[in-house]
Order: structure tokens, then sequence, then C-alpha cells
């Protein structure tokens, strides 16, 4: 027999693990309503033709496809064998696979708001806590099942959102205790680049050569940049550009040099003026997080159109975790237009890691069952259990051991669940309505009345 494993870039999650990661939604959760946000889910697979298209050729590359069922039926067997050919050529084709899993969030929402925006009151504010699959390689941090927790406002062209959204991240993280780099930039200014360099035709060669600096380096970048057929001249705007983003200098400093640089462009000083909006409303903020200009931000998706998000803990070298931006027309990819919109999402799985790596999670986040009952005899077992049901009405997890058997079984298993504390009834207690309670943390032990066990603070 095969040893059993799991696919590649997917774990299972141990009771400890979730509890951990329940911690981390509940936080996120709770600020999202704090906000206003209602929760959401789509489905784990939508049509292929939904997502295709939508994230860039790269992207395009990691969405994971599902076969059609049926495919074993013998009157499609030849036009099975045609169509896999066309697979293998990394061409689609519905005979063979019509669905996919979700790559993201964002994309089925805007589905969704498309398939129900006359049923909707705009502005319409969601969150959504959900796995999505991608079909990348593996390695710390990157997984190819992974959770993502987003909170999107569609309907409004307010930079109030923005600024909301940016407040999100700092309280999320505040909370969490995780020190933070928000980072912003504008995809109106990357848009502004473009023209500069010869055209907004050149727009998704430049932000996706840009989106790879922190893995290639700036060599990488202008030689790709050089293959895509960019001049020498308009690398070297480029350079300058990213030049600007190696400035030491803080938020003010690179507003003013990045305003030198598209001070006869349109576009440009609109996308500085929206950033200048998001800062002058959030300085003011008594977070841990800081929120930066970075111009290296590009966020690679072809659907972004304004102010675009990037979190980096600032104690842990890991990718980002968190990201988002603006898409004023995303719904117009399914026939709906003139719904603008603006999200962020948490990276959960990254952010579990740096708060492994920083000891955040509280002390007494493995407790699950507050209490077990010793299990010492039938009667004896009988009234723990009663007394169980009555703690449990109370709030109070508790536990009856399944069997009767040594007390040193039963004390490890407590130890080993991390369960705080244990009640013993033995026939002695039993016959005089008491029972003793221990505390396994401190070995501190007092005997109390059945009575007096209901309201005692556990």
């Amino acid at each position: 027999m095969n040893k059993p494993t799991l696919p590649q870039g997917t774990r299972d999650f141990s009771p400890d693990v979730v509890r951990k990661r329940n911690y981390i939604f509940s936080i996120i959760k709770n600020v999202f309503e704090l906000y206003g946000f209602q929760p959401l889910e789509t489905p784990a697979m939508e049509n292929l033709d939904t997502l295709m298209g939508k994230y860039g050729e790269e992207g395009d590359k990691l969405i994971f496809k599902i076969l059609n069922n049926g495919l074993d039926n013998p009157e499609k067997e030849s036009a099975s064998r045609e169509a896999f050919e066309k697979i293998l050529q990394g061409k689609n084709t519905t005979a063979i696979t019509e669905r996919a899993l979700r790559y993201d969030l964002t994309i089925p929402f805007a589905r969704f708001v498309a398939m129900n925006h006359n049923k909707l009151a705009f502005p319409f504010k969601r969150y959504q806590l959900q796995p999505v699959w991608r079909a990348d390689r593996p390695q710390r941090g990157r997984y190819r099942e992974f959770c993502q927790c987003d909170a999107d406002v569609v309907g409004s062209n307010s930079l109030l959102n923005e600024v909301e959204l940016t407040n999100i991240y700092l309280d999320v993280f505040d909370k969490l205790k995780i020190s933070t780099e928000v980072r912003i930039n504008n995809r109106k200014i990357l848009q502004a680049l473009a023209e500069i360099c010869g055209g907004t035709d050149r727009m998704t060669t430049i932000t996706t050569a840009i989106d790879k600096l922190d893995k290639i380096g700036l060599d990488k970048v202008k030689e790709e940049l050089s293959a895509k057929g960019l001049t020498t001249d308009q690398i070297n705007t480029i350079d300058n550009y990213l030049s600007i983003a190696r400035y030491s200098g803080d938020n003010e400093s690179i507003l003013t040099e990045l305003s030198k640089l598209f001070a006869a462009n349109e576009n440009g000083t609109q996308g500085l003026n929206e950033i200048r909006y998001i800062l002058d409303n959030t300085s003011q903020l008594a977070f841990s997080g800081k929120v930066y200009i970075d111009p290296t931000l590009a966020r690679g998706l072809n659907y972004y159109t304004g102010t675009i998000f990037e979190v980096k803990a600032a104690d842990v070298a890991i990718g980002s975790i968190g990201g988002g931006g603006r898409y004023d027309d995303l719904t117009g990819l399914f026939g709906v237009s003139g719904i603008p919109g603006v999200g962020i999402s948490f990276g959960v799985d990254r952010i579990y890691d740096v708060m492994e790596e920083l000891k955040l999670f509280p002390e007494d986040i493995h407790i699950g069952t507050q209490v077990l009952f010793f299990n010492l005899g039938e009667k004896e077992s009988q009234k723990a259990f009663s007394l169980a049901q009555q703690l449990r009405q109370n709030g109070i997890r508790c536990e009856v051991y399944h069997e009767q058997t040594k007390f040193d079984k039963q004390f490890k298993y407590a130890e080993k669940k991390n369960i705080p504390y244990v009640v013993i009834i033995g026939e002695t207690e039993l016959k005089q309505s008491l029972c003793n309670v221990k505390n396994l943390a401190t070995g501190e032990q007092q005997t109390l009345s059945h009575t007096d066990l209901l309201t005692h603070k556990f």
C-alpha cells in the first residue's frame, strides 16, 4: 500500500493550527464588520471564461482548470483526443474544460455584482473569507491552495473608500500586533510613465516588468524592457522613475520628485493628488503601522486603475501579507459598465507564518475544552455528565472522559489537550454531593459542592 501524501502546495491543519487561524479570521472579520462590510461567499469553481483574460498573461497560466465530467463517454472519445492535443499546445477547449478553480476573490465578486446589480444597494460593501487556488511554484509563504480575506466597496468613486481601506489594514495589523508597512502607489502614475515612454499600449509591458523588480533585480528588468522593444531613452526614463523609489527621503520628498517627473502629464498629476489625499487623511491615526509611497509597486493585474496597496511585515522577511487596489470598471468585463470599485485582501497564510515566527499568538489560544470530568465509575460518570451539561449551558466547554480507567491516563489526556481544569467525582464525593477541582497549571485543588461548581470561574 502506498503511503498517503498531500498534493504539493497544500496542507492539513491540525486543531492547534485551526485555532490560530480562527484567531486571525475573527479579528479580520470583526474589523470588517466595524466598517460596515457584509459577508459574501461564491463557489469554489467558476466558468473558465469568467476567469481567463482577467489576470494578465502570467496570471492566466496559474489558473487551475477542471476536467469536464463524462470524458470516459465513448461518444466523446474521439473529440476528447483532439481536444487533449490542443490542451498540450497550451490552448483551451470546452471539450475538455469549461470550469476552473477560482484564482482570487475579486473576479468572482465582480461576476456576482454584474449578475445582481439590480438588487444591490450601492455602495455595496462586502467581505469574503474563502480559499483560492493557483498553479504556482510552492515555497515559503506561497501555496497552491490558500485562503484570502477580501473587503471591497463597489458603486462609489469617493477616495474616502481608499482612506477607509487603509485604516482597515492599519487597524487589523495593530490588533494582531504585527508591525507593518502599508505601501501605496497609483496606476495613473504608472500610466503616465507609459505615456512618456511611447504610449499607453506600453503600460502592461512596463508594469509587468516593474512588478518583478524585487525578484529579478533592476538589470534583469531593463533586459526584459529592452526585449519588449523599448528604446534606451525610454528605459532610462523608467530607471529615473525607479531611482525615485530608491530615494531615502520621506513621503513628501518622494511626492516632490514624482511631481517634477510628471509635471506635464495629467494622469500623473491626478494619481499624485489621490495619493496625497490618502496620506493627508491617515497621518493622524494612532496605529503602529506606517503608510509609505512605493513607486515600484505595480500590482501586475490588468484590472487596477487607481490606488494600489501592498502590505509588508516590518520584522519578518516574507512576501506581501496584503494587497489590493481600485478597479473602476471591473464589472464591465461582464457586460455591466459604470460600477467603480476598490478593494483589499489579507494573505492569512503568510500572516500566520509571521505571527508564528514572532510568537504573537495569545498563550491561551490552544485551550479548547476548559474542564475535563474524570470517569471513575458508572454512577460517578452519570453525575459528571449531568454537571457537564449544566456547565455547557453556562458557556463552559466540557468533556467527560470516555471510559473508566487509571487516573494517570486521564491526567495525560488533559495535558495533551491543554485542558486547564479537571473535575474528580469519586464514590465519596458522589455521596456528599461534592467534587474536587484541580488547576493543572498551578496544581491547586479545591473541593466544591455541585451547586458551587456551576458558578465557579474556570
